[in-house]
């Protein structure tokens, strides 16, 4: 309580002269005909879900009455010196009764705030707990939030005596403005001095004022106290703390609180509709659906204001089939539908194409008398693919429109007819509206009458001459943008932008420039997108001088280059082996006063580090920094990658370190470059130690990983923890690939175990994977090297047929070269050979070889 302690009310030192009431009305500015609340009711009405803070005062003795009449008139016409002393008269007399009828006659907040206050200070008059219920109604109406605390402030102050019932109403208009604190201290306040002792109706409005902020901790708390004290809860105990579950988002409980309700049987229309609404408003579809479905268990009819809202949320999470399931349970409830509802269902199907559907709910909005507005019209026509049913929905309707509507309607026939591929259709339908199709014959298809549907804006041209660009019938759109100019036709920023975007893509770019002029002249400004599609162009063609140009202009107009131009002119330059001119242009680009982002700075340095300008790439990548850009993972991936290709891994070592401490998190590629890096450059103990950092930080290995690793492990003459690390891969679920197998046939062929390398070969070809030719090479000379030229013979009789062996790369060729004369000369294989030889199996191997 000592929160409403700190509350301090406005000291009103009232006397029984009108000389200080005259200056508290002129500070309060009162408005003698301000209503209590925006509608003009009065504030005392009941509704059913607020309670009335007293019955109504008993009748009262005519000199009462007249004193109420005058204190109305006193309080709500000017004032004069002529009614001081029948003030200070009046105010002798006051009673409670008499308060509580002069402020149910009071309309205006201020008028009744202001008598209330008055009477709060005469001499032997104090309120009671009706008065105070009075004005505080009067208040939480007009939404008087600070004389709200005020007025709770003087309840304990003026220690005044409530009946539960009394202090219910009075927390109940506090929750209703959001005052849950206030309200709970009170109630705290009110029940420790003894000033009212609380029952089941003030915990229950006290529950429901905490549900208006919830807080489910504080009313988890008021509903084990009312336990605790033995009473029975009722369905307006549990409705409060269903609705703030419900608020808090606390499904789980709600569902818990709505059972035991329903076992109780304390569940009506309102109490599912707070569990419907508050499932739907928070996205949990499938749960409100689930609801739905059990309400004739529940035995419990849905009212037509929650079905509303339930399929609005169906349809904004996308679940228009319940929506639609819940429509048909409507309309067998006998519930009349609104446009609204059909509306929002017919929009999100015309936009999910599911046209079928779309057109029967149409359907049914005619039978049932329900007219179509133009818009649901404009939805249907954009997406409908029957030209019939174009004719079907404006048939008979057009007529009756206004210009707008009819406008509306029309550019949504050639938008549809657009979206069905009908382009052609359109640009027909549209040229015969405006007079352009010199024919006159435009009776076909079935759309004649459209044609009389409405005068063509400047909207029709936009969506026809997009179609044309859209499926590259250029030369027409650009035809129809001309004859605008002989119907007196406005041309706008967007007609322009489309046509020079896509004679841009078309590399017309003298056209695109006259059409750039033709904006300037007139009274169309060029926006950036007309710039860049420009821009885009000459980056495309790979001009940096004229994209160059295109920036300097766009500076003076405040227009930005888009990045992914840029970039590619970039990625361009740099593959045509002009990175010299690439960086030129981010530099230009700096002096011009724009800052490349950092994807065109890593183009660059990746175009650097491919032709091995790596202190160059260094450089430029120094320089990001400096220009207070943090470079992202990709380009520090690219530096880290040409370093170790240059075996230059202690740089990049050191790169990655820098990253971390930059916050960026090296990613799988960043791992794998400096893995191979330490295996090229001998160290294979540290490309195994970053495999092991890979597990801390949650990187999986992939299959580069792997193979870059049991590549390194057999040159590094490790071939059985080669072995050992192709089962942990497999064990980890990464599968090896042709290239990790080739790699560990290959290591183990290195280390003079062909027998084991044999073993993955015949695995590969179990695996229906087929390896390089040079890999049989490389086995058959192993097997020659240990002294198992049976072995190699036998290889060799076995792979001669395979045609892919003319394709042996240039290092593979002495290889075999050597390998054949060895088992020709060798008497165990000799014959074997010779008989190849005459069968004509080796002769175009010996060709590849150069063998005579």
């Amino acid at each position: 309580m000592a929160a409403l302690c700190r509350i301090r009310r406005p000291h009103w030192l009232f006397s029984n002269s009108l000389k200080r009431l005259l200056n508290i009305w002129t500070h309060h500015n009162i408005l003698i005909q301000t209503p209590f609340t925006k509608h003009n009711l009065s504030p005392f009405s009941s509704t059913p879900t607020s309670q009335k803070p007293i019955n109504s005062p008993p009748p009262i003795s005519i000199d009462d009455s007249r004193i109420v009449d005058r204190l109305v008139h006193i309080f709500t016409k000017p004032l004069d010196s002529s009614k001081s002393q029948e003030l200070d008269e009046l105010g002798s007399k006051i009673t409670t009764c008499i308060v509580e009828f002069v402020l149910r006659k009071l309309r205006s907040w201020r008028i009744a705030h202001l008598f209330f206050n008055w009477a709060s200070n005469l001499k032997g008059y104090r309120h009671n707990c009706h008065t105070f219920n009075l004005m505080a109604e009067c208040l939480s109406g007009a939404r008087q939030i600070d004389s709200m605390r005020v007025l709770v402030n003087d309840v304990v102050k003026f220690q005044c005596y409530f009946t539960p019932r009394g202090l219910g109403f009075f927390i109940r208009c506090l929750g209703s403005q959001g005052l849950v604190k206030e309200a709970n201290e009170l109630f705290d306040q009110m029940k420790k001095s003894g000033l009212c002792v609380p029952n089941c109706f003030t915990y229950n409005c006290l529950l429901d004022a905490i549900s208006k902020g919830g807080d489910v901790g504080l009313i988890e708390l008021r509903l084990k106290e009312m336990c605790s004290y033995g009473w029975e809860l009722d369905k307006y105990a549990y409705t409060p703390v269903l609705q703030c579950y419900c608020n808090a988002g606390n499904f789980e409980n709600a569902l818990v609180v709505f059972n035991e309700m329903h076992e109780k049987g304390l569940v009506d229309a309102h109490v599912l509709s707070i569990l419907l609404v508050s499932f739907s408003k928070w996205g949990k579809v499938d749960k409100a659906f689930e609801l739905v479905e059990r309400i004739e268990e529940l035995n419990i009819s849905l009212n037509e204001k929650t079905c509303f809202v339930l399929i609005h949320g169906f349809v904004r999470e996308g679940k228009t089939d319940k929506a639609l399931q819940l429509l048909d349970k409507m309309k067998k409830l006998g519930f009349v539908l609104d446009i609204s509802v059909y509306g929002v269902l017919i929009e999100e199907l015309s936009r999910n194409k599911e046209i079928e559907k779309a057109m029967q709910l149409y359907e049914d909005m005619n039978v049932s008398g329900v007219h179509p507005d133009i818009k649901i019209r404009s939805d249907l026509m954009s997406c409908v693919r029957d030209e019939r049913d174009m004719i079907r929905i404006v048939e008979g309707r057009y007529e009756s429109l206004d210009l707008k509507a009819r406008m509306l309607l029309y550019n949504s026939v050639l938008k549809g007819l657009i979206n069905n591929g009908s382009t052609d259709k359109a640009y027909r339908l549209l040229s015969a509206s405006t007079g352009l199709d010199s024919s006159g014959d435009f009776n076909e298809d079935n759309l004649f009458p459209m044609k009389e549907l409405a005068c063509p804006n400047t909207i029709s041209f936009e969506i026809v001459i997009d179609g044309l660009c859209r499926v590259d019938r250029l030369e027409i759109a650009l035809s129809l943008f001309r004859d605008m100019d002989h119907i007196g036709c406005k041309h706008s920023v967007l007609l322009y932008n489309n046509l020079i975007d896509s004679l841009s893509r078309a590399s017309r770019l003298n056209e695109c420039y006259k059409l750039l002029d033709e904006m300037k002249q007139s009274e169309f400004q060029p926006t950036h997108y007309t710039y860049n599609s420009i821009f885009g162009c000459l980056c495309r063609q790979g001009d940096d001088a004229g994209a160059l140009a295109m920036v300097r202009e766009m500076r003076v107009h405040g227009h930005q280059p888009w990045i992914k131009y840029y970039t590619l002119l970039m990625k361009k330059l740099c593959k045509d082996g002009q990175v010299v001119k690439a960086s030129n242009f981010l530099a230009d680009m700096v002096h011009e006063g724009f800052l490349p982002d950092v994807v065109g700075y890593s183009a660059v340095i990746d175009g650097l580090v491919k032709i091995k300008q790596l202190d160059d790439a260094l450089n430029l990548f120094r320089g990001i920094c400096a220009r207070g850009y943090c470079p992202d993972v990709v380009a520090y991936n690219i530096m880290i990658n040409g370093l170790c290709k240059a075996k230059r891994v202690l740089d990049a070592q050191n790169l990655l370190d820098e990253m971390m401490a930059k916050g960026l998190i090296p990613s799988v590629v960043t791992y794998n470059s400096l893995i191979d890096g330490w295996c090229k450059n001998g160290d294979v103990d540290r490309a195994i130690a970053y495999l092991t950092r890979m597990n801390v930080k949650e990187r999986e290995p992939n299959v580069i990983t792997y193979t870059t690793l049991i590549d390194g492990l057999c040159n590094a003459g490790k071939p059985s923890d080669a072995i050992s690390l192709l089962v942990n891969m497999e064990a980890n679920g990464c599968s090896p690939n042709r290239i990790t197998f080739m790699a560990l046939i290959s290591g183990l062929c290195k280390c003079r175990k062909p027998d084991d390398a044999l073993i993955y070969l015949q695995e590969m070809e179990r695996k229906d994977m087929k390896p390089d030719p040079s890999i049989y090479i490389v086995l058959i000379d192993a097997f020659i090297k240990n002294m198992n030229p049976n072995e190699a013979c036998e290889l060799l009789q076995k792979v001669v047929h395979d045609e892919s062996l003319l394709d042996l790369n240039i290092k593979s060729r002495p290889i075999l070269k050597e390998a054949i004369r060895s088992l020709s000369a060798d008497p165990r294989t000799s014959s074997h050979v010779k008989i190849l030889l005459e069968e004509g199996h080796l002769t175009a191997l010996c060709n590849v070889c150069e063998i005579g």
